[in-house]
Order: C-alpha cells, then structure tokens, then sequence
C-alpha cells in the first residue's frame, strides 16, 4: 500500500492541506503564553496564624500543634511543616501531585473550623490559609519611596490603590506588600504615671474600645421625611484620642494624654523595607497560573504612569525587579537557535545532493511541521518557555529526517533515470514503513516519560508532547507533501548535465560509498572483534556513569540574586538594622549589581532580613550569577552577630514552600524527643562546617534567643485574689503592641496599638513597675506575687510532620557537584552515630535529587521496552529489535564521554539528551534493517550480502540524517547568552552521543544483525520453524 500515493496525484490538496497545517500553528503561536519553564503545579497550600504578643513556643504549641493533628487527617498531604516565630504561626502543607488544591483547599478549611475550640481564645481572626506554587518566583517588585509621606502612609496607598489596580491587571495573581505595615494609632503607655494616678492598664483600655465605636444607629422618620442617625463615635487620629477621659480624680478629669504618648505611627513598628539607598515599601507581584509572564509585565508597565498620576507628588513608583528582559533575551536567543538550526540543516541537505530545487523541499517541509507543532501546543495548554523551545531546536534536525529520507530515495531514483513522477512513488512506498518504523519508535521513547510521574514527568512533559507532536506532523508532511513537491519539482536526470555542486556531491558520495565499503568488508571478516567493540562500550558506559559528576539541574542565571540575613538569636530590631545597613552597601556596591531591595523583621522575625539583587544584563557584567556570589563573599565585610546568605534565583525552585530557606538546599532533623534533637544538631551543624564541599552553612547559632520567665507565687497570689488570667492579661496589655480597637475608613481598617513606652520595655526590670489589682481593688506590683527568671528560648521553632525539628541550608562550594556534596553529608553523618531517635532527610532541591537519582535506571529502562515492543510488533519479530537496540550503547558512551571531558555535569537536562539520543541513534539501524530484510525477501540475497548492500545504498541518508541531528544541536551547545545554561548540557549530550555512535554503529549493527540472524535460525531450527525472511513480513 502507498500511503502517498493520492497526495502526489492531488497536488492542490496536498497543498491546500499544508497550508491549513500552517495556519492553525500559526494562529496558535500568537495565543501560547511565555513563561521561563513549563507550568508545574505543586499542591501547596500555606496556613498563617497570628496571636500579637505570643512567644514561639506558645505560638508552637497552641497554635500550630492543634492545627497539626487537624492536617494530618487530611488525605493526600505529602509533607507537613511548620514554622512558629514571635506572634505569628506557619503551617506548610504539600499534597501529591495528583491531588486537586480545590479539593485540598477546602479540607483543609474544614479542618481549620475543627480546630476552632483547641485555638486560643484571645485569636483576634481564625487562621487563614492560601494556595501557592513554590515554583513560580515574582516576576515583578515596585517599591514606593517619598521624602515626605511615612512609611505607613507609603503602605496604606500600596495597600488601598496599588494593589487593587494591579490585582486587576490581566494575569496577575496575588499582589504581596511588605517592609512596612498599615497606618495605626499607637498608645504608648507611661507605668509610673498609672501607678502614680491609680490606672489599669485595662482601665485604659476599655476606655479607648468603649469611645471608638462604629454601629448601626438607626434612623427616625415621620412619615414623609427619613433621618439617617449619625453620630461622633468614630475616632481617626492621635489628636482624637489625647483628650480621652479615663475618670475624674479629685474633680479633675484625667485625660488619656497625662498617662500616655499618642501618636499616629503604624501597626508594626518591628518592619522596615528598603530600595537601594531608600527606606521603601515593596510590592512583590505574582503572575496567575498558565498567564504569559511578557503580556503581564507589559501590562503591569502600561498601568504604571497613571498609578504614578493618582498618588501624591512626593511619591515615587520605581520598578525594583523585573523578570521579563531576562526571560525576553532567553527566549529571543532560542528563537534565534532555532533559526540557525534550521539554516544548517537545510545546508547538510544542499551539500549531499548539490541540488538547489531538492534542497528547496526540506526548506517547505520543515517549517510546515515546526509550525503546525504549536497548533498541538495550544491544544494542550502549554506554553513558549526554555523546554518547549529547545524540543523545536532539535525537532529541527528529526523533522528534516524523513524529509532528506524520503528525497534521498526519490532522488536516487531519478539519478538511475526514473522518472519524477514514478521515482516518487515508488520512493515514498519504498521508505514508507522506515518512516513509520523511525517515528513511532521515537515517539514511544518520548510518551514513556509521561508515565514515569513525579518531578521528571512534571518537568518534562511539554518538552516530549511538543517533541512527539513534532515528529507526527513531520511524519505527515513527509508522506504528503515531501513526495508531492518531488514529483512536480525535481526534474529527470539527463547525463552529462550536472553541475559543478552536483558532480562535486556525487564524487563525495562515491568516495564515501567506496572507502565505508572496503572498511566494511574489514569488519565482516572480523565480527568477533567487532562484537568484542560492542560489548565493552556496554561496559564502559557504566564505568562512565559512575565517575561522571551528577546534579539536579544545571544552575540558572536568570540575573537575580536571593539574599537573606540572619541576625543571632534574639536580636533586637534596633541592633539588626545597622548589621542589615553593611550589608546592603556591601552588594550595592558590586559592579554587577544593578539594584537592591528588601525589607527586613515582619513575619521572619526582629533578627531575619531578606533582599533582592537584581543584577546587570549578563552582557554589561560579563560573569555568571554564581561568580558574583562567589566574589560578594570574599568582598564582604565581617558583621558580628549578622551574616548575610546568598543564592541565586532559579526558575525551578522545591522545598514545598518552606520557610526562611537562604539555599537550594538544606537538611532536616527531626525527632519525638526535643532534648535529644538539641543534643545533636549542634554536632551535625559542626560536622556540616567542617566539610569543605560545603559552603554558606546557615543554621541556628547558640542556646537561643533570650527569654524572661515570670514566676508567679499562685499561693500568694490566691490569697490576694489575683488570677492567672489576670496576670497574663496585665503583660498582653503591657508588651505585646495588642490591638484594641478599630478605626473603620471608606477605603480600608486602622488599628489602635496600645503597649507601654517603648523605653520601658527595654529591661526585664521594668516588669517590676507593672501593678495588676486584687480582689479588694488594691493595686500591687507584679513583684509582690512573682518574681523573673532570665533564661534562653528558641526564636523560632519548626515541626516536620507533628515532631520537633532544625533545619540547615548550605550550599555548595565551588567546583562541588550535588552529589559530591551529599555524599560528603552521608559520610559525615554516620560518622556521629546519630540515634534512632533523630531522623535526618535532604530537603529541597537535594531530596528531589535522591529522588531522581533512584529512577533514572528504570526511566531509561522503560524507554528501552517501550522502544523494544513498539519495534517488535511493527517488524513482527522478536529478534531485529535488539538489532536496532544495539546501537544505543556506543551513543551513551559518547553523550558521558563529553561530558567528562568537558568537565560538566550530568543533569536531568542530560538524561533528556539521553533519551533523546535512544530516539534518534536507532534511526541508522532502521534504515539499514529494513532496507536489508526487503532485499532478502525480494532479491534472494543472503544475510551477509543484503546487510552488506544495505549499508552502502543507506549511508548516504544515514550521514545526511545524523550531520542534520549534529547540526540541530550544535547551537544549543555553542550557546553563550540568557538560558545557555540550560541549553548547552543538551546540546553537548546529543552531539558527543551521535558523533560516537555514528562512528561504532556503521559497522556493530551489521555485525549483531549477522549474529542475531544467525541465533534466529538455529532457535527456529530447534522448533521446526522455517526461518524464510519472507515470513518476517513487517506490518
């Protein structure tokens, strides 16, 4: 049957069908969203709880135990974290990637509405939650500066008009503000003025919730006129409350202003952002999931100028961060990749056959199946990003495969003297089933990752859908239009009429042809020899496999740097914000940084900071990301107490969301018994700094941040009436900046701070001057019935699962592959003797790295017999498959050769390039194979001699097919701009496995095919089978 027979027949609708292939794909094209890499969804959803005042371990456990126990209920939760710090409580939940975040989301709700009873009753709101992707990074950060405005005020217009308008920008997700906090009215409180007039704390304040009071007052009407009832029961400023009387004394009244400082000021006075050398309130801007990154950031900038002309003149809008320029120049240099690929291509296929007409073919052909394939991506939903555009680079060099195969057997054809219209059909007909064979085959090896789940198949599945879609609309095209356009295009060969490029291809050919033979002749006499070559390469690949570096993912410079500032345990704000300044300065001052912004205390703590580097376009500072952190950590300055952790961004981020990680990656103890995790993890700490594969050690240093405990005499006090409760209720008033009322605005809610001055909340000392009243109304001091105990505390404490756990993020020091460096951490390890007791685990980057360690010999065994049985039933044999799997061994040799010689790492960017080479490899014994077992049916020629004249009549579109695959490649690895990282691993493991391959597999695969051919027939002769080649019949 000749599939191609009525397309070259009907070359209008041949025509015509091509071209609705290229409108569809490039009607699609315009619709694909942008984005770095593929969508990858990770099923975290973020529990926050706030309790002004408490300290960790309370926040730990009231807050987030109870919480805990109520999620571990919920099916499908991965993994559970939790981080508690002064005041405010973080539960991480990451699901299986199968799970549904709705689903989840909603049990999770649920759970939090059990837990409602078992939270502590003075929680002003129940705990919230929200879905993330840990992912996806910002792809934007505004910062609001003025030389006027507070910074509150800065925070109440990010908070009332910026975000509103950016959330409704198309494509943005959730719009976070930082480095500040809303405006607030703060009551600084004076004790020895209380104790001097007799005034509670709680005297004063009743007194403030009782005067500001926002409720329904009703209205009257008498029957034709109604009256709104309105009154002055809102208070807005400080100057509102100052004249407050809390009681008359002595006939007097006593105001709110003679016991206390009112002031209008903000919320949380233990924040503070910054950009560059301006105090600033940052705006970190988060895309919608599957939304174009380019369009939205284009958009977000159309918006800026009029978000400029609706704030005060004082005000500056600055962009702090932008990712679009850097994903823009990754993505226009992969277009342009692709561009050179398909001009070398087209080249390989001009220089064969020196015919300008037959190289115009492949010029049609390519671009019809390259652009058809995005149709398909917009079917799927996916997108234009570093993986989908690097599998159109290489479809370049296999979707003009089956083209160069089917115009080289036509053109043959004609060069015997066929005539066009003839030699295209009968060598579409001929190369029919090898194109088949070819792409189903290759197709197989790409679909098996799709069921190998987990990160790889997350990762992966745009590049191998939009690969497979590539070679199925090739395989099209090649049937169709390929044979069409020879038929009317290429015209009958007439001696002696060639031209000088065309006689220069056949003398090629014929010197290729005539000294391939002679060495081929050499190896048919030397089979053993040969399958000796074959088996060794077996064994050096995984002698190879064992010594080449391995890692993750290659590192990204996506021009942006991560910073987080660790302050010691228990470090004040005040003291944390000079340490924060050196910093700052130090990176500032970098040739290569750009810009810095940041905000440091909020949630992370008085003794946490963060920041964003954002650095020059890498062709102003001529190093990668990783150099300048290499150089801002010789260059900086030593900070006691203060010690700034750098890593730079990536686009593929793990670690579920986890808190306050300052690296890719780090490492998890855990255990059921606290005394035994303090124990141990200092020990592990110092075995991790004594470890020079590893670099940027950030882990809890000390005993803890300090604490004072009040022990209270309940004998004493029971006597004198005084409660718990009561006491508590004194210190929540005194200390903890707690909220007592609430300021209604059109536009958003204020709060009203009550604490102590500040000056008086400097020294355990001052709890001494705080009085609390008995129950026959005496005032006494709190040392009357209690006195303090200085001790440590732990700033922050985490749980992983429901047990108690510390953390260390490190990083690698230079030269260190992943692997190096965990084997490093397993060795050191085990060296301690940890007890059973403590449980130790990779987290991050470094647990998806074990992962994937421990799948790549199934995944790459899985493509091996998926490949395996698509062959078997499509040549109807169990034997000529192996044939072709032989080829595959000198390609791994190759790919990890280069590698090693190049001092690279293996990646899951080369095990891509992996299985990509066991796709393509294979494509020279196919076409050796299947020419080979049609002259054995139809030419009566022995095994040896139909191998042997395969091989001669194929090596021209074999060479033509892997120097097209070659030269496909070749610009990923000769990339040196945005995202070459990602594209040079791939380029390097396709092109050093085929070069290798092409050179072993010209002559193994006749010599295993000889081997196998003859094992076949003693098997079937043992059976009582007749062994006739016409009775392996393909399908």
């Amino acid at each position: 049957m000749n599939l191609s027979g009525p397309f070259i027949k009907r070359p209008v609708a041949t025509m015509l069908l091509s071209l609705a292939i290229m409108l569809l794909g490039g009607v699609s094209f315009g619709l694909l969203p942008v984005s770095p890499l593929p969508q990858m969804d990770f099923p975290v959803i973020v529990v926050s709880a706030s309790l002004p005042g408490a300290s960790p371990e309370v926040m730990a456990s009231t807050v987030a135990t109870p919480l805990e126990r109520a999620f571990g209920a919920i099916a499908g939760v991965n993994t559970m974290s939790s981080n508690s710090s002064q005041g405010s409580t973080r539960v991480i939940l990451q699901f299986d990637q199968d799970r549904d975040i709705n689903g989840a989301a909603r049990e999770v709700q649920a759970a939090i509405n059990a837990s409602r009873n078992l939270l502590p009753s003075g929680m002003k709101s129940m705990p919230t939650y929200k879905k993330i992707n840990p992912s996806q990074a910002p792809i934007m950060v505004l910062s609001l500066t003025s030389e006027v405005l507070s910074k509150g005020q800065l925070y109440d217009l990010a908070s009332t008009i910026l975000s509103q308008s950016l959330s409704q920008v198309p494509g943005v997700g959730e719009v976070q503000i930082g480095g500040s906090s809303l405006p607030a009215v703060r009551i600084e409180l004076e004790p020895q003025l209380l104790n001097q007039y007799g005034v509670s704390l709680d005297d004063v304040r009743s007194t403030i919730a009782n005067a500001n009071v926002r409720r329904p007052k009703g209205a009257v009407s008498d029957g034709e006129r109604n009256w709104q009832i309105q009154a002055n029961d809102q208070l807005e400023k400080a100057k509102d409350y100052e004249p407050l009387i809390i009681r008359y004394q002595d006939g007097a009244a006593l105001r709110l202003s003679h016991v206390a400082k009112v002031k209008d000021s903000v919320e949380d006075r233990y924040n503070s952002g910054f950009f560059n050398n301006d105090a600033a309130v940052l705006l970190v801007v988060n895309r919608q999931a599957g939304a174009n990154i380019i369009e939205t950031v284009n958009a977000i900038k159309a918006q800026l100028p009029a978000l400029q002309a609706v704030l005060p003149a004082s005000v500056q809008l600055n962009l702090a961060m932008d990712r679009s320029p850097v994903i823009k120049a990754t993505l226009h240099e992969a277009e342009m990749t692709l561009l050179i690929a398909v001009a070398l291509v087209i080249l390989v296929v001009f220089l064969f056959l020196g015919n300008f007409r037959a190289s115009l073919i492949p010029t049609l052909a390519v671009p019809v199946s390259l652009v058809g394939t995005f149709a398909i991506m917009y079917l799927y939903g996916f997108s234009l990003n570093n993986l989908s555009l690097m599998a159109l680079i290489l479809a370049t060099g296999l979707v003009v495969d089956d083209a160069i195969v089917v115009l080289e057997n036509i053109s043959r054809h004609i060069d015997a003297g066929i005539a066009p219209m003839k030699a295209a059909m009968l060598g579409a007909k001929e190369v029919g089933f090898t194109l088949l064979s070819m792409n189903v085959s290759l197709v197989a090896v790409f679909l098996s990752i799709l069921f190998m789940g987990g990160i790889v198949e997350s990762l992966f599945r745009e590049f191998s859908i939009t690969l497979a879609a590539s070679i199925i609309v090739s395989l099209v095209v090649s049937l169709t239009l390929t044979p069409m356009l020879c038929a009317r295009w290429l015209k009958p060969h007439v001696p002696g009429t060639e031209n000088a490029m065309q006689r220069w291809s056949i003398r090629l050919n014929q010197r290729m042809v005539s000294g391939y033979a002679r060495s081929l002749d050499w190896v048919l006499r030397h089979k053993r020899l040969t399958l000796l070559s074959l088996l060794v390469t077996i064994g050096v690949n995984v002698a190879l496999y064992v010594v080449v570096p391995k890692t993750f993912m290659p590192q990204q410079d996506t021009g942006q740097l991560i910073g987080f500032v660790r302050g010691d345990d228990g470090l004040s704000f005040s003291v944390m914000q000079p340490k924060m300044e050196i910093f700052r300065k130090a990176v500032l001052a970098d040739p290569a940084v750009e810009s810095v912004a940041g905000f440091i205390g909020g949630n992370g703590g008085t003794n946490n900071a963060f920041m964003i580097v954002r650095l020059k376009p890498i062709s102003e500072r001529k190093v990668s990301a990783q150099k300048v952190i290499e150089r801002l950590r010789e260059n900086m300055p030593k900070v006691p107490g203060g010690r700034l952790m750098l890593m730079a961004d990536q686009d593929l981020q793990f670690g579920g969301g986890r808190d306050q990680t300052s690296s890719q990656y780090s490492y998890i103890l855990q255990s059921g018994d606290l005394g035994e995790l303090r124990t141990w993890y200092p020990k592990v700490v110092a075995a991790f700094k004594a470890l020079p594969e590893l670099t940027a050690i950030d882990a809890r240093e000390g005993r803890g941040a300090q604490q004072v405990t009040l022990v209270v005499d309940r004998d004493q006090a029971k006597r004198l009436g005084v409660d718990m409760d009561m006491v508590t209720a004194v210190l929540n008033n005194a200390y903890s900046q707690r909220q007592i009322s609430t300021i209604y605005d059109s536009l958003n809610q204020y709060q009203v701070v009550m604490e102590v001055n500040p000056k008086y909340a400097q020294d355990p000392e001052t709890l001494n001057q705080v009085q609390v009243i008995t129950a026959d109304g005496q005032r006494i001091p709190l040392s009357a019935i209690a006195h303090y105990e200085n001790s440590l505390q732990n700033d922050r404490v985490s749980h992983e699962g429901q047990f108690a756990s510390e953390s260390i993020a490190f990083d690698l020091a230079p030269g260190v592959t992943l692997e190096q460096g965990t084997a490093a951490i397993e060795r050191a390890v085990a060296k301690l003797g940890l007890p059973e007791e403590v449980i130790v685990k990779m987290a991050g980057t470094g647990d998806a790295f074990a992962a994937t360690q421990k799948s790549q010999p199934f995944m790459i065994l899985g493509a091996l017999v998926a490949v395996y049985l698509v062959l078997g039933i499509l040549y109807e044999s169990y034997i000529h498959p192996l044939t072709i799997l032989s080829t595959l061994p000198s390609a791994g040799v190759g790919a990890l050769l280069s590698i090693y010689l190049t001092g690279g790492e293996f990646s899951l960017i080369s095990l891509l390039g992996l299985f990509l080479l066991i796709g393509v490899v294979k494509k020279n014994a196919i076409l050796m194979i299947d020419l080979a077992l049609q002259l054995e049916r139809h030419s009566g020629l022995d095994p040896q001699a139909s191998i042997r004249s395969a091989c001669l009549q194929r090596l021209r579109p074999i060479l033509m097919t892997t120097l097209a695959a070659i030269l496909g490649a070749l610009p990923l690895m000769l990339s040196s701009a945005e995202g070459a990282e990602m594209r040079q691993p791939l380029g390097l493991t396709i092109i050093g496995g085929l070069i290798f391959s092409q050179i072993l597999t010209l002559y193994t695969t006749p010599v295993v095919y000889l081997y196998l051919d003859r094992l076949r027939h003693r098997f079937n002769k043992w059976r009582g089978v007749r062994t006739d080649a016409a009775l392996e019949t393909p399908l």
